[in-house]
């Protein structure tokens, strides 16, 4: 009765979840009359397939989607190298003010981004990267104190003596990391990029602050452009909305399975 009752919640739970993604779904495929009717119908009457292909036509969310791309895969490398060569060094090198300066990295996490959002655009204007995907894509490149403490973490769950017979067979310090460390982190390196690729496809804020030409814009500042002065083209925001969500729940689904092991497991293999 116990196991029956838990299947149930979970079940619950889980259609209670999916009626929002169910609703954005069919609403991209309603013709517009049936959007607002009352009251709503979950079900459109016939399935409006060109909606999709009207939306993605009206602006041009082949150049956004070209550019989002190139942020999130820029970022996603940038943040892999940078955050797993810091946490490599905190973990395992030991040097005069070590923990200090670690601590100093994790109190940057307290400080919201709201706060640098001024300073950050004065520096970018005075650099001249304003209206290039330069302050989106650059920042990725110098870490993220929250990537660096997971990483940090989990090699310091990687028995020392892995690396000291590698010295002993001569390895360096860059050997080491990369022919060592890197293999047996790749489940915390994939949750990683699994974090920073939502959070990098998904940002808004960013971009609407450091672009200004149309032609640069990510796929979720085009995707506010179907905001008119009149009111909201909703079949197609919707459509548009269920493209964007494809490639995070594609991501998500394939590396699921890497997400759970790199928040459950220990670097020991």
């Amino acid at each position: 009765m116990k196991k029956v009752l838990t299947y149930a919640l979970l079940l619950f739970f889980s259609l209670l979840f999916l009626m929002p993604f169910f609703w954005l779904v069919t609403t991209a495929l309603k013709s517009p009359e049936e959007v607002y009717m009352y009251p709503p119908k979950w079900i459109p009457s016939e399935l409006h397939w060109e909606n999709f292909a009207k939306a993605w036509t009206i602006q041009p969310f082949t150049l956004f989607l070209k550019n989002s791309l190139t942020v999130t895969v820029l970022c996603n490398i940038g943040q892999l190298i940078s955050s797993s060569l810091v946490a490599y060094g905190f973990a395992r090198f030991r040097f005069k003010g070590r923990d200090t300066l670690f601590m100093v990295v994790l109190a940057t996490m307290m400080i919201p981004w709201d706060v640098t959002m001024i300073p950050l655009y004065m520096e970018f204007n005075f650099l001249g990267w304003i209206n290039t995907l330069k302050p989106l894509i650059v920042p990725s490149w110098f870490g993220s104190a929250f990537y660096i403490f997971l990483l940090r973490q989990f090699i310091m769950t990687i028995p020392t003596e892995l690396e000291e017979a590698a010295k002993i067979d001569g390895a360096g310090d860059l050997k080491i990391f990369t022919k060592i460390i890197i293999p047996l982190m790749f489940p915390a390196l994939v949750l990683v990029s699994v974090f920073n690729m939502l959070d990098t496809w998904n940002d808004y804020l960013g971009p609407l602050i450091f672009l200004n030409d149309a032609s640069m814009y990510t796929l979720t500042l085009g995707l506010a452009q179907f905001k008119g002065m009149f009111g909201v083209d909703m079949t197609s925001v919707m459509a548009v909305t269920t493209i964007i969500c494809l490639p995070p729940l594609t991501v998500f689904f394939l590396a699921q399975k890497y997400i759970v092991e790199g928040i459950s497991t220990t670097g020991i293999k």
